[in-house]
């Protein structure tokens, strides 16, 4: 299999190629330069592999929680790809993704979870809560946004774990989730590898979208600039 797979859904601006197995990615931290870098990184990942877009198999992004312009670079870039290629996509969760990463950095166990936690402005969070399952963030429940104040773990395993930015918020968020969390990278944002990974186990499964399919997930409604004050 042949899966491109980008994400620009926070800080973080990264792309990813999985060939048969080998994964290999360009990474950038670059909160305003997603548009200027995204093209490129894909350009010299395929000439790297020695591929043409035609080559390619399935397209997979980080579909959000996350920066609203960001998501949406993403899912630009991917369905302009996906009708001109008549390629499969799949959109991945991007707290999805932090947790992978969270299991791998910390070897979770069959057992164990992730409580992940983006900073969603407006003093909110976005939240979610994954089981590991044979190495993999399996979703508990639902994703949501809401004050830190308000998150809830879902689950009973044997071992928590946070991951993501919103984890700077520790001490807004009730007792019985911090007592239960026992460390929290606040440093771990989306990255396309791990959507790569994520979107391989989908296509193999045959859960993949069309293009016109493959749009992005606010779990906000309303867009954050209208909140902003003078806006209406």
């Amino acid at each position: 299999m042949k899966l491109l797979a980008l994400d620009t859904s926070s800080e973080g601006c990264s792309a990813a190629l999985l060939v048969d197995g080998a994964l290999s990615e360009r990474f950038e931290i670059a909160p305003r330069g997603h548009t200027r870098l995204l093209m490129p990184m894909v350009r010299e990942l395929l000439s790297e592999a020695e591929l043409a877009p035609s080559d390619l198999d399935a397209l997979a992004f980080a579909r959000g929680p996350g920066s609203f312009t960001g998501v949406r670079i993403a899912t630009g870039v991917i369905q302009g790809l996906a009708w001109g290629l008549e390629v499969p996509v799949v959109p991945v969760s991007s707290l999805q993704a932090v947790a992978l990463g969270a299991i791998d950095a910390n070897r979770l166990d069959d057992g164990d979870a992730v409580a992940v936690a983006f900073d969603a402005r407006m003093s909110e969070v976005y939240w979610g809560c994954f089981a590991c399952q044979d190495n993999f963030p399996i979703l508990q429940g639902e994703e949501r946004v809401c004050p830190p104040s308000l998150v809830t773990l879902e689950g009973a395993p044997k071992r928590w774990i946070g991951a993501g930015m919103g984890w700077a918020f520790r001490d807004q968020m009730p007792e019985s989730v911090v007592s239960e969390v026992d460390s929290a990278d606040k440093s771990l944002v989306p990255r396309a590898a791990w959507v790569a990974r994520l979107a391989e186990q989908e296509v193999r499964h045959g859960r993949s979208v069309p293009a016109e399919q493959a749009q992005p997930v606010y779990i906000r409604d309303e867009v954050a600039w209208k909140k902003l004050p003078g806006r209406e």
